[in-house]
């Protein structure tokens, strides 16, 4: 009996102590239960925050200047050949089938350095007085720096005078004694392709031809030209050395550069000189009858046409240069506008075994190429898609960044495919933005994130990667939650709409 008593009481007190211990039990549930719902208020809370962070922030952080630096480099590494001063087509033409004389050719779009057609064109051909372009560049930079003036006259040391010039040399027969301003000497380098008129630009410019050649041999190292080089400013040495493919590079950036240079000297179409301004103390201005022997200060003004041959005979044409010297054959640096187009042409070593036979070949190559130019190409503005577009980012430390395009011309050339006309084949062109929606964690720098697409009737003219300007770290774990809590509220709402 006593046994069953104390078993009883043993059972009591286990049942008590039972109780006991359920008490803190449901306490601690009704504790974590309340954390729990802290915590995830707090994580709606966040959540919330961030949607609405999310749904207002429409513009990514500006970029430091080492994040620039980096991005640029990037760029240069990856993309350097889009970016280059000539480059190729982003797509793929048909067979030209262009007759052109000339040993070496090249014929690009001047909006954006497209390459249309070439042959031969990085053989190494003296570029004769085709040089006069990189005299006249050099000229016109220390214009455009303030350190001379087309007004200002400019003196003629002996080593310009016409007199002092090699024999059967073209000139714009400078004298000595005589009065001329630098815009005339332009001018006579240009219409005339007047060597005395090189070697004059050279001395004021420079002080000294060895000077000035250096600085002609600077611009096209700093350009990349590396058959390139000058021994003097003239072009009548055929240690001048170049190739089609140089020269057309050079002449695209002396047009971006100094594109007044096309109105004021390379499409006038005379040039008289000497006018009675320029006459030197004591000369007379009359016809020199040598009957009675050499006239002494009896000068005659001699009127030349602009040795281009197809300036005001072929539409748009307004530029820019003949060369020739036996080493090189007939050369001519073209370029004609119409109607906002240009194009650029490079013909060098052009067939002929005389002037007229040589203008002939420059004639029928340059209209050759011109022709096919106008005919199968027009630009198509590319300026409201050269902009950053913005991306949010997802899981990552950063909410936003800017997606920027790998190059970016102001112009596509657009080739005719279809249509009645160049116009309606133009109106035919359709631009898709292609931009990834779940860009979720890291983002490398450079990292593609979308496209721009260029259409024409289903044909794929260019396709531009869009790139991450910078590099974007992995969010923890609770910013990775509540982001997908919001993306799949944005999907939910998306689908809604």
């Amino acid at each position: 009996m006593k046994d069953l008593l104390q078993m009883a009481s043993n059972t009591n007190n286990n049942q008590n102590s039972s109780k006991k211990q359920l008490v803190p039990a449901k306490k601690w549930i009704k504790i974590s239960g309340i954390f729990l719902a802290i915590l995830l208020v707090a994580f709606l809370s966040f959540t919330g925050i961030r949607a609405w962070q999310f749904k207002n922030y429409r513009q990514a952080s500006k970029l430091s200047n080492q994040e620039t630096l980096a991005f640029q480099k990037y760029l240069l590494n990856h993309y350097g050949e889009r970016s280059g001063i000539l480059k190729d087509l982003p797509y793929k033409l048909g067979q030209t089938n262009l007759d052109i004389w000339a040993k070496s050719y090249i014929l690009i779009d001047t909006a954006n350095g497209n390459i249309l057609s070439q042959k031969n064109a990085d053989e190494v051909i003296p570029p004769a007085s085709m040089t006069k372009l990189f005299s006249m560049y050099l000229v016109e930079e220390a214009v455009a720096a303030g350190k001379l003036s087309y007004e200002q006259e400019i003196p003629l040391p002996p080593e310009c005078w016409a007199c002092n010039m090699p024999p059967h040399s073209s000139l714009m027969f400078l004298g000595e004694g005589q009065k001329v301003t630098l815009e005339e000497l332009l001018l006579g380098l240009s219409i005339c392709s007047g060597n005395d008129a090189a070697y004059a630009l050279a001395y004021a410019t420079c002080g000294s031809m060895d000077a000035f050649v250096e600085g002609m041999n600077q611009i096209a190292y700093d350009l990349g030209l590396t058959h390139t080089h000058f021994v003097e400013s003239s072009g009548y040495s055929e240690k001048n050395t170049t190739t089609a493919r140089e020269m057309a590079t050079f002449c695209q950036v002396y047009l971006q550069r100094h594109p007044s240079s096309i109105e004021r000297f390379h499409s006038v179409q005379k040039f008289t000189y000497p006018k009675e301004v320029n006459l030197a103390p004591g000369d007379t201005l009359a016809a020199q009858d040598f009957t009675q022997g050499l006239p002494r200060h009896i000068t005659m003004s001699i009127t030349q046409r602009n040795t281009n041959p197809l300036l005001g005979t072929l539409d748009g044409v307004d530029g820019l240069k003949t060369g020739y010297i036996d080493e090189s054959g007939y050369n001519l640096a073209l370029t004609a506008r119409r109607i906002g187009n240009r194009f650029l042409s490079v013909t060098m070593g052009g067939p002929g075994a005389s002037t007229k036979e040589g203008q002939q070949g420059r004639v029928h190559d340059g209209t050759e190429l011109m022709e096919w130019a106008f005919k199968n190409f027009k630009n198509f503005s590319l300026e409201l898609y050269n902009h950053p577009y913005f991306m949010r980012t997802f899981a990552a430390k950063q909410k936003g960044i800017n997606l920027i395009p790998a190059y970016s011309d102001q112009f596509l050339t657009v080739p005719y495919i279809v249509g009645q006309d160049l116009d309606e084949n133009l109106s035919k062109v359709k631009v898709y933005l292609n931009i990834d929606e779940d860009k979720w964690g890291h983002i490398s720098l450079g990292e593609e994130c979308g496209s721009i697409k260029i259409v024409l009737n289903d044909y794929l003219l260019q396709e531009i990667p869009l790139l991450a300007d910078r590099e974007v770290k992995k969010s923890n774990f609770i910013v990775s939650m509540s982001d997908k809590v919001i993306k799949t509220a944005l999907s939910f709402s998306n689908k809604a709409k």
